[in-house]
């Protein structure tokens, strides 16, 4: 057992030693000029990025009715937390959409929209808690300066949260 062992470890270092596994060599490079684009994110594309050919426009709808709403303080902001009810089963992608795109406050009031993405075939309606939907939204302080009441709308109703 120890002549094997020594057999290869004697093995290892000569083949390391003659360049085997390939040495260092000096190449010609083109000459490094200024880059336009961020040289330490990659141009190529991955299967998880999205295509750029595709919209990014959002196709969520309202959702039918806000049940809750609660904003928690974090340090550095407000994690705005809604629940609804859809009128049907199988919504996804729900967001709160601001209802401007700046995301300011009019009047005092900041004002955001619970909506997710309708299926195409709806499975059905079933019972409320099988259509409910939570989401949450994470608002700097600097956005929440100036706000009094945060508003969520839905299609049917909206709730409200004061200061």
């Amino acid at each position: 057992m120890l002549k094997t062992v020594s057999v290869l470890l004697v093995s290892l270092l000569t083949l390391s030693a003659c360049g085997w596994f390939g040495g260092g060599s000096q190449s010609d490079s083109a000459p490094v000029t200024a880059q336009s684009t961020n040289p330490l994110i990659p141009e190529s594309t991955s299967i998880f990025s999205r295509n750029p050919d595709v919209s990014t426009s959002y196709a969520g709808r309202p959702i039918d009715t806000v049940s809750a709403l609660n904003v928690d303080r974090v340090p550095g902001g407000a994690i705005i937390r809604a629940t609804g009810i859809a009128s049907v089963q199988g919504v996804f992608e729900a967001q709160l959409t601001p209802a401007n795109p700046e995301e300011l406050p009019e009047g005092g009031v900041l004002t955001y929209r619970l909506e997710g993405v309708h299926p195409a075939n709806p499975r059905g309606i079933g019972t409320p808690a099988t259509r409910q939907i939570t989401v949450a939204r994470y608002v700097s302080d600097s956005q929440l300066a100036g706000v009094r009441t945060i508003r969520v709308e839905a299609a049917q109703n909206a709730r409200d949260a004061r200061r």
